[in-house]
């Protein structure tokens, strides 16, 4: 099952517990972002002008090697939180933004609760 079927019928945590399946599906998304390279990576996407970023800008960001950041790259697209497109010899990255929408309304659990 693809992640954003997942988050789609996933009810907010304070509703109704997480299922199995759910849990373990939605960790991978969780523990993609507990790493602060990758974290920092969606930030560099999410922050960038039209929404979009060549791997050359998110690989000048780090101190890290070309392959490093292509492994988190490919982490962050295998749990859906990232697209890519490739031009010419340049991939650009892209949030999805139905994943992280349908995280935040996962995580919206009321002050009151």
């Amino acid at each position: 099952m693809e992640l954003l079927e997942i988050l789609e019928c996933s009810p907010p945590l304070a509703r109704e517990p997480l299922d199995a399946e759910r849990a373990a599906v939605l960790s991978q998304v969780f523990k993609a972002l507990g790493d602060p390279v990758r974290l920092r990576i969606v930030s560099i996407v999410a922050s960038h002008a039209g929404g979009e970023v060549c791997v050359c800008d998110i690989t000048s960001a780090f101190e890290l090697s070309q392959p490093t950041i292509s492994h988190h790259l490919k982490v962050l697209k295998e749990v859906g939180l990232l697209t890519s497109e490739r031009r010419a010899s340049w991939v650009y990255y892209r949030l999805v933004p139905e994943a992280l929408g349908e995280l935040s309304a996962l995580l919206n659990v009321p002050s009151t609760v």
